[in-house]
């Protein structure tokens, strides 16, 4: 079974990790009085060919803190310029990540060399996917938006096969079909109601699309820091744009949070942004395809039901019947072989 072993090394005065495979498996432990620094460190270090007991377990919780947070950002962006919201979201999460950092004792040095990959990764991840998703959360019901942005997995092996020429197999190209199928059937539901916004969901699409880049870009990415260090420099780099664009376009709807929309803000900075994100981008780097990718699989459902006792959101037929399409696509996606190298 391969496992991931950690070369430590230097280069010139700056110490820096090497992550490679190995035959055996390696346990990495390091002393800490912190829950989430052993949870983050345990993602960091995890073997690459199967999933612990601690891998299930972590991905358990990111399937509640992200399904249980699309209600929960609808209400906080429901009457509130959206840009600023999510900007003050990112403005408290940096002090998370660092503190996450810290407790790690991980270095958040940054190389000359690195920030042009520091960059393209923050792109697809946090840009795309936070802008073109807090106007899809805003427009749409929660449950719809979490729909149509955990259609993920399936843009990744696109992705794959476009930009990177990774070959496609059947099974993924019938998982393509019918989330394909799930969105125009959500799309038609938008367009012929009135008071539908089709806009919102072709935004959860563009958002779903930029993530599901992101992903296959970190799992190639070859930058030699830490998985928390990485997400703090996308996050910050994120941070200024949005905080630039929310000056420029929602200034004038500024106003003071109330008590609902700041834990809304308090929820996503400290347990999205300083917690998820860093397990989630942990995987996604050093776990293959099927582990990193299992714990979006109920995150959709999830966010359907938790709209709908947290808000009283009424689910329609053309929700559960893209919901159910949806998921097939993914099992197509994920509990294959997705694709073949070229």
């Amino acid at each position: 079974m391969s496992s991931i072993c950690v070369v430590a090394a230097t280069h010139g005065a700056v110490p820096t990790v090497r992550i490679v495979t190995c035959d055996r498996q390696v346990l990495f432990a390091r002393s800490t009085r912190s829950w989430m620094s052993l949870a983050i460190s345990h993602v960091i270090f995890a073997p690459m060919t199967s999933l612990s007991r601690k891998d299930i377990a972590l991905l358990v919780v990111l399937t509640l803190v992200w399904g249980f947070n699309w209600p929960i950002m609808k209400a906080g962006v429901q009457n509130f310029p959206p840009m600023t919201f999510r900007a003050i979201c990112m403005i408290g999460g940096l002090p998370a990540v660092w503190l996450a950092a810290r407790m790690q004792r991980e270095p958040l040095a940054l190389q000359r060399g690195q920030i042009g990959t520091v960059l393209r990764l923050a792109l697809p991840n946090m840009l795309v996917w936070h802008v073109s998703m807090i106007f899809a959360v805003k427009m749409l019901s929660s449950g719809r938006a979490a729909i149509l942005g955990y259609t993920m997995p399936v843009w990744a092996v696109l992705c794959g096969l476009l930009f990177f020429r990774e070959k496609v197999t059947r099974m993924a190209w019938l998982g393509i079909a019918l989330a394909f199928a799930g969105a125009m059937l959500l799309l038609s539901s938008e367009f012929a109601n009135l008071a539908g916004k089709p806009a919102g969901s072709l935004l959860a699409l563009v958002a779903a699309a930029g993530w599901g880049y992101g992903t296959v870009q970190m799992k190639r990415s070859k930058i030699a820091i830490s998985t928390v260090a990485l997400t703090f420099w996308m996050l910050a780099t994120a941070c200024v744009v949005l905080v630039g664009l929310a000056v420029l376009f929602e200034r004038q709807l500024w106003r003071p949070p109330t008590a609902l929309e700041w834990g809304s803000m308090l929820y996503n900075a400290v347990i999205i942004f300083g917690f998820a994100h860093v397990v989630w981008f942990g995987l996604a780097r050093l776990l293959p395809p099927v582990a990193s990718s299992l714990s979006v699989t109920m995150i959709p459902v999830l966010g359907v039901f938790s709209g709908a006792w947290i808000l009283g959101e009424t689910p329609h037929w053309q929700d559960y019947a893209a919901m159910c399409l949806i998921l097939l696509a993914m099992s197509t996606v994920l509990l294959k072989p997705r694709i073949a190298s070229a």
